[in-house]
């Protein structure tokens, strides 16, 4: 007798791998520290957001479980972390204070979200929820950084591990609800089966 194979793949397993991914953003920051040092004005913020958009888009298209395109994900990650630091910096002056980097964390989120949420594959309705819940979980991952007593006077790139780790938990409830299975995939109950005869 043969068995069928669900072709939606259970949600524990994709959620945890996705969570797992929050790695990313620590080693996102810690990259794009390197190149730019402290976030501190228009260039750091540019070149800075950009890099650690390349690590995070990379991360999150990998524990993805194959549902978002590379092709699509990571620019549109670059670019909204590029220009969602640099206008959520600005806008608050480069300050480090919890409610200054709240309202950073939302202004970064939100271009991000924006970006994010047009990448997300063709055909998937209500896109724009990823591109809503993304700055409210953006402000929460430098909330959480702040409230924790991290160095966020070192003028960070994206919030820490510990912001990461809630970011990645939440997030990824939004994503599997959007995006339950990879677009496009080809079901293992359409490979052809053999009969065995006696």
């Amino acid at each position: 007798m043969a068995h069928s194979p669900s072709s939606r793949p259970p949600f524990l397993r994709n959620w945890l791998v996705w969570v797992a991914g929050f790695l990313a953003f620590p080693v996102a920051g810690l990259i794009g520290g390197v190149v730019v040092g402290r976030v501190d004005d228009t260039a750091s913020a540019l070149i800075g957001g950009a890099v650690a958009g390349l690590v995070i888009g990379v991360g999150q298209t990998l524990a993805s479980s194959h549902r978002l395109q590379a092709g699509r994900w990571i620019p549109a990650t670059i670019v909204g972390m590029g220009a969602g630091l640099f206008l959520g910096a600005t806008a608050v002056d480069y300050r480090t204070s919890l409610a200054d980097l709240a309202l950073m964390g939302a202004l970064n989120g939100l271009i991000v979200g924006a970006c994010q949420a047009a990448a997300l594959p063709r055909g998937v309705p209500r896109r724009w929820i990823w591109g809503a819940v993304v700055p409210l979980l953006w402000a929460l991952g430098w909330t959480v950084t702040t409230l924790l007593l991290i160095r966020v006077d070192e003028q960070f790139i994206v919030f820490g591990a510990s912001g990461a780790l809630v970011f990645a938990a939440l997030s990824g409830l939004a994503l599997y609800w959007l995006v339950p299975s990879r677009p496009n995939a080809h079901t293992p109950a359409s490979l052809p089966t053999t009969t065995a005869t006696t």
